[in-house]
């Protein structure tokens, strides 16, 4: 579950962020929405503990965040926390399968190759563990990095623009693909977009709008 109150965040000479309230329970689905700017990928850092808020709190997974720093707050968010951002972060030195094992390392947890490879396979990549991401297509990137977001079974998944210059083919293939990760391990489903394709496929979701 999500639950904020009163998250306030400044950049320096710039006017504060202030966000509305959310709550939001276990398994449920949230669209963040807003013109360029509003804050919706500062939002999600919040909700992430990516970055500190100069007021107000946030719970996730049932956890305080301002009651976590350092190496507690990176393990907690590296199990509770699926992070899909729009740019991947792939890391160019690494092949597929390393790139995912990295998510065990920031966890603090030991390396489990079998489940590496179960995370990959039902995205359609199952064959790519061996090779590098200046090898893969745009899709297979995509597909990659989700598996690495879901791998730890994450109580809740971020998602910033995941559908951003895709086709509509590719699109609805990239919501299918969150929605059916979040139903497999019980996650609660955030989307920051203005892709009114998104909206469109999600009814029902909570909608947090950052332009009121």
């Amino acid at each position: 579950m999500i639950r904020t109150q009163g998250l306030v965040c400044t950049y320096a000479g710039a006017q504060p962020l202030r966000f509305p309230d959310v709550d939001l329970p276990q398994g449920d689905r949230l669209l963040v929405q807003g013109r360029s700017g509003s804050g919706k990928s500062t939002w999600l850092s919040l909700v992430a503990g990516l970055r500190t808020p100069t007021a107000g709190q946030a719970c996730v997974a049932g956890q305080a965040l301002d009651g976590l720093r350092g190496s507690a707050l990176d393990a907690w968010r590296a199990q509770a926390i699926g992070f899909l951002p729009q740019r991947l972060h792939l890391s160019h030195a690494l092949s597929v399968h390393d790139n995912l094992a990295l998510a065990y390392f920031a966890a603090g947890l030991p390396r489990d190759d079998a489940a590496i490879a179960q995370a990959l396979h039902p995205l359609g990549v199952g064959e790519l563990g061996a090779r590098y991401p200046a090898q893969l297509s745009g899709g297979q990137a995509q597909r990659v990095a989700l598996a690495r977001a879901v791998l730890l079974r994450p109580a809740v998944l971020l998602a910033d623009e995941p559908t951003a210059s895709l086709d509509d083919e590719a699109a609805a293939q990239a919501r299918d693909l969150l929605q059916q990760c979040c139903r497999a391990c019980g996650a609660s489903l955030v989307v920051a977009t203005h892709d009114r394709r998104v909206h469109q496929a999600l009814p029902g979701a909570q909608v947090l709008d950052l332009n009121e």
